[in-house]
């Protein structure tokens, strides 16, 4: 059986400088009570790893309006118009890769692996200081495995045990990034005794803290 704690005790066990890596697309499938609480702790300095900054008021964007972020591992941010000023003035640096790269690079980190070849980049910006590799006459960008201090995840249903479900769409990044970081901490929007095993998508041996989400 995991822990389960609030909202407020999940944003305490994350210290200001840490590495974290946050689900959802936009703001499905995000974790939005456990990041509230970090602004209200004034958790600062974070590194943040995530699909997107959402929109300025709410779950992640508010990681970027309210100031506690100083550097976004993503692929777009155009959704969230302060983090693209806070990006041109300095007061955060932005580092962007292709959707599928970011992924693969979390996927890598999850699974042992060294590294990803991808040929997504070549010829543009993105192969600048990186390791080219050339395989049978085709150039790939060596990409090096991402992991987190911590992942804060999102899932719509998750069982004592940590075993989790999604509804949809929701599981977008969830499921990479729970492979991903040394410590794993779950909302859930609904927590029950005993998931089918027919309906775990992420298994609870990945899940660290279960937050159940209050309305």
């Amino acid at each position: 059986m995991k822990e389960i704690i609030s909202a407020k005790q999940a944003a305490k066990l994350i210290k200001s400088n840490s590495t974290v890596m946050v689900g959802g697309f936009l703001s499905c499938g995000a974790p939005d009570k456990i990041l509230d609480e970090l602004v209200n702790e004034n958790i600062k300095n974070l590194t943040m790893i995530c699909n997107d900054t959402s929109f300025e008021d709410v779950d992640k964007g508010k990681l970027i309006k309210n100031g506690h972020v100083k550097k976004v591992i993503t692929t777009h941010i155009g959704t969230n118009p302060v983090t693209g000023a806070k990006m041109q003035s300095g007061e955060i640096e932005v580092e962007f890769y292709p959707m599928g790269t970011l992924v693969e690079k979390i996927h890598a980190k999850g699974s042992g692996l060294g590294g990803v070849l991808t040929p997504t980049g070549i010829g543009t910006v993105l192969e600048e200081g990186k390791q080219i590799v050339e395989i049978k006459g085709k150039k790939y960008i060596f990409e090096e495995p991402l992991g987190a201090d911590f992942a804060i995840i999102y899932g719509t249903k998750v069982d004592i045990y940590g075993n989790v479900c999604f509804e949809g769409t929701t599981r977008n990044f969830n499921t990479s990034m729970a492979t991903a970081a040394d410590v794993v901490i779950v909302q859930a929007d609904e927590l029950v005794e005993c998931l089918n095993p027919n309906e775990v998508v992420i298994p609870g041996i990945f899940i660290d803290y279960i937050v159940k989400r209050e309305s």
